[in-house]
């Protein structure tokens, strides 16, 4: 996964200067149809049919974080397409992306799925 320039700049400033950084409280799942970028803003994020983000919580160890139950989302009451792109934001709505990543394999949504990462399968590397 990789930090958005948002998240990148947040980090230098803690990490490297006297500024202070606003730490998200929450974290949320949204899932793209297209390639959402370093901006977080460019991709086309799943509306309608039920869609929501999802909530998540990590656990970290070493240099990794992971997801630390499984991350389900509702059940799509429409098709969603094809969902390429995930990325981890601030907020339920609005708010900013922290980080985003291609699926290992895209996934098509259609009326009654329900998509789900597994607990542990969402890792969050810092190298």
């Amino acid at each position: 996964m990789s930090l958005t320039n948002t998240y990148e700049n947040t980090v230098l400033d803690w990490l490297l200067t006297t500024d202070s950084a606003t730490r998200p409280t929450s974290w949320y799942v949204g899932l793209f149809t297209s390639d959402p970028t370093e901006t977080g803003a460019a991709g086309t994020e799943v509306s309608g049919g039920s869609y929501a983000r999802t909530a998540v919580t990590f656990s970290i160890t070493d240099n990794a974080a992971t997801n630390s139950a499984a991350i389900e989302f509702p059940e799509a009451t429409g098709s969603w397409g094809t969902i390429t792109h995930i990325g981890v934001h601030d907020a339920s709505t609005g708010g900013a992306m922290i980080v985003h990543a291609p699926l290992t394999s895209s996934k098509a949504i259609a009326s009654g799925d329900v998509f789900r990462i597994n607990a542990g399968d969402l890792d969050i590397t810092l190298d």
